[in-house]
């Protein structure tokens, strides 16, 4: 029996997504008896494993229709309710709408994922559509949320904490998910065999801030996050605009970048295809105009065919 059919192989994926929803779900456990350290770290747990289940059923050929449902459902208690509860546990339970807000969280959670699965079903997106996710991500929209409380432990109590302000960070995060903003899918990174021994010391790097300094690495990996989704909606824009290089690489779309910069070539003010759909249907009307006018009698023809009909009257 071939390994990518076998049973034990098929199971392994979905083990994983079960061990993100019970990460989630554990955090709510620890934040209830007052570990918020622990609760912040089963949430970043969960994403790690939400990252590995798709990767590993992909490389062992194991995606099935179940592992799907399972994987949005999990995502949706992991990175929705979990991070809600969590937040309404620490601050929101001092505001009259704090959990309105934790509710506006989940909701929000739940239709972007909604929208996730709509979207993989899409045929008429571009070819670039895969590289880029419709708004944050539900594990990335859960740890941005979170940030107020990983920010405190780091810091200690200020204003960063008060809640209020978690308030209004949890809406800010909710509209992040629910947002129609591109931002980039690691999916579509790849990484330079030139590349590879310094990607490999910043992940060593990385390991070590995570055991020596976790909470400092924390918001700033955040904001390196949110920094880059400028980039992301530029990227976005200048692809939508440029059709003719949907099916080249990305290294070769960046020497491209540089061209059109170098020879200052202005980008169209509209993307490309709605510009010949608009002057097709353009050149259609007049087409249909001016078969229009040589079918309909001029008023020449209109006198000679009077006179033709009445003989020499007038």
């Amino acid at each position: 029996m071939p390994a990518s059919t076998a049973p034990g192989v098929r199971l392994l994926p979905n083990a994983v997504t079960v061990l993100a929803l019970c990460s989630g779900l554990s955090g709510v456990q620890f934040m209830v008896a007052g570990n918020a350290v622990a609760a912040v770290a089963c949430i970043a747990l969960a994403g790690v494993f939400d990252a590995l289940d798709g990767r590993l059923a992909r490389l062992l050929d194991a995606t099935s229709r179940i592992g799907a449902e399972l994987d949005s459902l999990s995502d949706c208690i992991s990175f929705g309710v979990s991070p809600a509860l969590i937040l309404f546990l620490w601050s929101l339970n001092d505001l009259r709408v704090g959990w309105v807000v934790a509710l506006v969280l989940v909701v929000s959670a739940a239709l972007r994922l909604a929208r996730f699965n709509t979207l993989s079903d899409d045929t008429e997106a571009p070819p670039f559509a895969g590289e880029f996710f419709v708004g944050v991500p539900a594990p990335a929209g859960a740890l941005v949320a979170l940030t107020p409380l990983a920010t405190e432990l780091l810091l200690g109590p200020g204003w960063w904490s008060t809640p209020v302000t978690v308030a209004v960070w949890t809406v800010l995060s909710a509209g992040l998910m629910i947002s129609r903003i591109p931002t980039a899918s690691l999916k579509s990174v790849r990484v330079p065999a030139a590349a590879i021994a310094p990607a490999l010391v910043l992940v060593a790097l990385v390991a070590a801030a995570i055991v020596a300094v976790p909470f400092l690495l924390y918001p700033v990996a955040i904001l390196a996050y949110l920094a880059h989704i400028p980039y992301a909606v530029y990227r976005y824009r200048w692809l939508e605009r440029h059709p003719e290089v949907w099916h080249v690489p990305p290294r070769q779309r960046r020497a491209v970048r540089r061209a059109h910069r170098r020879l200052g070539l202005l980008p169209p003010r509209r993307p490309l295809p709605r510009r010949v759909a608009g002057a097709a249907a353009r050149a259609g009307r007049r087409t249909i105009n001016r078969d229009r006018d040589r079918s309909r009698p001029g008023p020449q023809r209109l006198g000679v065919r009077r006179r033709r009909r009445g003989g020499d009257q007038p």
